[in-house]
């Protein structure tokens, strides 16, 4: 008897949950959503999407020379130099979040002082 119960209650709920999946997926079917999915897109491949760290604003040979020591004591972390009129900056690594960015930020600090966390395309 007990079993025969819990049979029915598995099955039953069996299928409300796969009539609940299959409610969820009509939703992003719609052309609207669609549209805003493609427009998220475009935006994220002019503007970017996550954070780096810059470790450097300044003058040239200065930023070449803090690049030169990022990479030597964090091998792995990408770096990369960016000029802006009349500035170089070094910027350092590709977090998704703020707070991935930020937990980095911490383990840089030691080594190079006055760094900021800033979103990518800036």
């Amino acid at each position: 008897m007990k079993n025969r119960l819990f049979l029915k209650l598995f099955f039953t709920g069996l299928l409300l949950g796969t009539a609940t999946l299959k409610a969820q997926n009509n939703t992003n079917s719609s052309e609207e959503v669609k549209s805003l999915i493609e427009k998220k897109r475009s935006y994220n491949k002019t503007v970017g999407f996550g954070y780096k760290i810059q470790i450097y604003n300044g003058t040239e040979t200065t930023a070449k020379r803090k690049q030169a020591k990022f990479k030597i004591l964090y091998p792995r972390v990408v770096s990369r130099l960016v000029y802006n009129a009349p500035e170089w900056k070094v910027q350092v690594g590709n977090y998704k979040t703020k707070l991935d960015a930020d937990r980095a930020l911490l383990i840089f600090q030691k080594e190079f002082s006055g760094i900021i966390a800033v979103p990518m395309g800036k």
